[in-house]
């Protein structure tokens, strides 16, 4: 065996698809001394067993650009190597057969054109021609997306790992890493067959093992394998050789050619979770296989065989069980490990690691040589789960739901059944009572909706009118009237404390903060590049203790990102779980305010956007007069132990004022109808604050460099690239037809843009969208025809210059 080097710029541990890309990315990209270390030989863990499936279009432009790069890249390396991969683009074919599919895949072919990937719209007949073996019985339609097919996978690792050793990384396989060495909260090292090797950076590319390497390391990688199943038939004489990879995906199935074979895999609905009595992958589990399970198996393969009848006259030569991860959401886990500096995940590529494992490394490459990425990425982002959802209650039941969410409906709004009530508010039960419709917010059970009536809270699944669209109306309408409550507990909390936390702030926000108590500051965190990380509200308690207030999702990733760059003798605290929070919006929101509290609520002594303490029945609550939803309002910042008791005190004052609970829908409409922008749909390392429209929460004028400013000042003297717009339909009902988002924005019969938010707006009877257009077309949006497009159908258009909801409260 070659000698192992003593140290290493990156060790990346695990030799499958995802670790030789890494490897290969960061020597190609001018990296040196790169060492990858397999435990086993290269793709003994899943990689050997993959289906090897590859596919370009994603479900976001990022995916799509890796999925679409990764397929390029095998190509290329072909050529230069000299070393087949396997690649067999016959296309793929996926089949419809109930009305909610087949409008799932004309809005994946409408969001096609955005990323330019070919997929063509077939009927009955041409989905027979395409696959002429197939049984078009209850087919209502398909999408064939020419481009696509298969790869082999143990081909393309190979064909990774012989173009990272030709880029001068060094590979070594019977290398079992034994510990990942810390020191002073970065990467040390790595031991391996008890010699040390010392390195700056470490990729971890373990796939299943990664849980248990993170829980035995004291860091949280959320995954678990699942089994997984597929058979190899024998040899069938009337198999065409050019037959596309077939998806059926209300059957969980896939079909592909294999070497005059046919391979049948399934994702099932409800799938088992492997290593049960253990919850531990083996360390020398390599090539390893579970027993047979065809009671599992059996009823997807009967309807494999409805659907391709000839497959009834062939045998079984190969049933295969094996295992492979998932994660808590079916996506990937990529970027920089919380409190481990330098540590980065690659892992966690819920079967899909052939046809992204291009991509996967070459992201991974570049957000450790850059620190960031400029990429909207964060539906891969490790740091969008926190650090319960790698427990091994959680996460091992989670799978067994999250395996058949890759071909389950992807329906909008919809809430996962497994693993829930893992964050409950005092008030839960309370909420409850009153019809709350629950889903899952920053991991707490938050009210969506409040069902009317006393019908049952619970979501009909739709790509039409949603069931709860009377909920929103009744909310949005009584909040714009009266007074709306709404629970906002998973809002992410974090205290920063020290001498310097003013001079921090100032340097890692755009605004200049405000320095007086009480006062509050809207503004955006960049990187380098000018990109928004983080859009937040900064308040003043004193001048060395302020509080950052974050969206719920992005808990662990906000607070990585001030970690970050604070200096060290500043000291931050999440204090997320230690206060609810309620918001009280609408016109009456103050008058139910005064009917509980002697404090001063008049606007010359409570001015908008300042805060303080407050006293309801001798408890002090801190309030501060903000609004996400664009009318008059408070957010009360309440102790949990006193949380349910304010909030049954507000309840009952709030039957004076009709008050209503309100759920995140009614939110989400109210805040599109003030102009406000979401970080995640609106907002992300992909635009600047020029193009978002954000400017005004940048200050040149504040005497320090703020991380981006550089940046800033270029963008600014420069043309945009795209701009920040609003739009409504010309013809608007509730669902017809219901927007989301990706969806194509039209002018004169070109894409120009697409959108990024929608929802329907009952207070002013319009579909809405918030979306970016190139900026050569802003001022023809009044001028030509405007359209968006959904499920292959364009709708007129208008150009919305201001925002719907013109009231201002701000000085009343």
């Amino acid at each position: 065996m070659k000698e192992l080097p003593n140290t290493a710029k990156v060790v990346v541990i695990g030799g499958g698809v995802v670790g030789t890309s890494t490897a290969y990315h960061l020597a190609k990209f001018g990296w040196k001394n790169i060492i990858l270390l397999e435990r086993d030989q290269l793709t003994s863990g899943t990689t050997w067993h993959a289906a090897g499936l590859v596919s370009q279009l994603g479900p976001s432009a990022a995916i799509t650009k890796i999925r679409k790069y990764s397929l390029e890249l095998y190509k290329e390396l072909e050529k230069e190597i000299d070393f087949s991969s396997g690649l067999k683009l016959n296309g793929a074919l996926s089949i419809a057969t109930t009305e909610g599919r087949w409008q799932e895949l004309k809005r994946q072919a409408t969001t096609a054109q955005l990323y330019d990937v070919n997929v063509e719209v077939l009927n009955i007949d041409e989905v027979e021609k395409t696959y002429p073996i197939i049984n078009k019985k209850d087919i209502l339609g398909g999408i064939f997306m020419p481009g696509d097919g298969q790869a082999d996978p143990i081909g393309v690792t190979n064909l990774l790992a012989k173009a990272a050793r030709k880029e001068g990384v060094k590979i070594f396989e019977q290398c079992p890493v034994e510990k990942i060495l810390k020191k002073n909260g970065r990467v040390a090292g790595v031991i391996v067959n008890g010699q040390t090797i010392e390195c700056e950076y470490i990729v971890l590319a373990t796939g299943m093992w990664s849980r248990q390497i993170g829980e035995d390391m004291g860091f949280s990688i959320p995954l678990y394998p699942a089994e997984h199943f597929y058979v190899i038939t024998e040899a069938i004489n009337e198999l065409p050789k050019n037959i596309p990879v077939l998806r059926d995906f209300n059957d969980s199935l896939y079909l592909k050619e294999d070497a005059g074979k046919m391979l049948i895999g399934i994702f099932e609905p409800k799938s088992i979770p492997a290593f049960r009595e253990t919850n531990r992958v083996p360390g020398d589990f390599s090539y390893g296989e579970f027993p047979e399970n065809f009671e599992h198996f059996e009823p997807f393969l009967e309807a494999a065989l409805k659907r391709v009848p000839i497959l009834e006259k062939a045998g079984i030569r190969k049933f295969f069980s094996g295992p492979e991860s998932f994660t808590p959401d079916t996506n990937t886990l990529l970027g920089e490990v919380p409190d481990f500096k330098n540590l980065f995940a690659c892992c966690g590529l819920n079967s899909i690691g052939i046809g992204s494992g291009g991509g996967v490394g070459k992201v991974t490459a570049e957000w450790l040589m850059n620190g960031h990425i400029n990429e909207d990425l964060f539906i891969y982002d490790i740091k969008r789960f926190q650090n319960f959802h790698s427990e091994i209650n959680f996460i091992k039941e989670r799978v067994t739901e999250s395996l058949g969410d890759l071909y389950g409906m992807h329906w909008p709004f919809k809430q996962h059944k497994t693993s829930r009530d893992k964050k409950l508010l005092p008030y839960h039960e309370e909420l409850k009572k009153v019809g709350a419709c629950f889903g899952v917010s920053g991991g707490y059970e938050r009210p969506m909706w409040y069902s009317l009536n006393g019908k049952n809270p619970e979501y009909k699944y739709s790509y039409n009118y949603q069931n709860w669209f009377p909920s929103a109306e009744y909310e949005t309408k009584n909040t714009r009237e009266n007074v709306g409550l709404f629970e906002l507990t998973p809002f992410s909390k974090y205290d920063l404390k020290g001498e310097n936390v003013y001079e921090d702030l100032q340097r890692i926000c755009t605004a200049n903060i405000k320095k007086e108590v009480g006062k509050c500051t809207y503004t955006q965190m960049l990187n380098s590049d000018g990109g928004i990380e983080t859009d937040l509200t900064v308040i003043c308690f004193n001048e060395n203790h302020f509080r950052i207030i974050t969206a719920a999702a992005n808990r662990e990733r906000d607070k990585f990102h001030i970690k970050k760059y604070i200096s060290e003798n500043t000291k931050l605290s999440d204090v997320t779980d230690e206060f609810c929070v309620l918001g009280l919006f609408g016109p009456k929101s103050r008058d139910l305010l005064k009917g509980l509290s002697n404090e001063d609520f008049t606007n010359s002594n409570f001015k908008f956007g300042t805060g303080k303490n407050i006293n309801i029945k001798n408890i002090q609550i801190w309030a501060q007069r903000l609004s996400y939803v664009g009318d008059l309002g408070y957010e009360l910042y309440i102790k949990i132990s006193d949380a349910k008791e304010i909030y049954n005190l507000i309840v009952d004052e709030g039957k004076k004022f009709n008050l209503s609970h309100c759920g995140v829908h009614a939110m989400d409409i109210m805040r599109m109808e003030s102009g406000f922008l979401h970080w995640g749909h609106d907002i992300s390392p992909e635009e600047n604050q020029y193009e978002a429209n954000l400017d005004f929460t940048i200050s040149y004028k504040k005497n320090i460099e703020f991380i981006g400013k550089k940046a800033l000042e270029d963008i600014k003297l420069n043309k945009l690239n795209k701009k920040f717009v609003m739009l409504t339909l010309k013809d608007s009902e509730p669902g017809k037809p219901l927007m989301l988002h990706d969806e194509p924005i039209y002018l004169n019969e070109k894409i120009i843009g697409r959108t990024t938010s929608a929802n329907y707006s009952f207070s002013y009877n319009k579909n809405l969208a918030f979306g970016y257009v190139n900026s050569d077309y802003t001022n023809e949006l009044n001028n030509g025809n405007l359209e968006i497009e959904i499920e292959k159908i364009r709708y007129k258009a208008d150009y919305l210059e201001k925002k719907l909801n013109q009231k201002d409260y701000k000085l009343v």
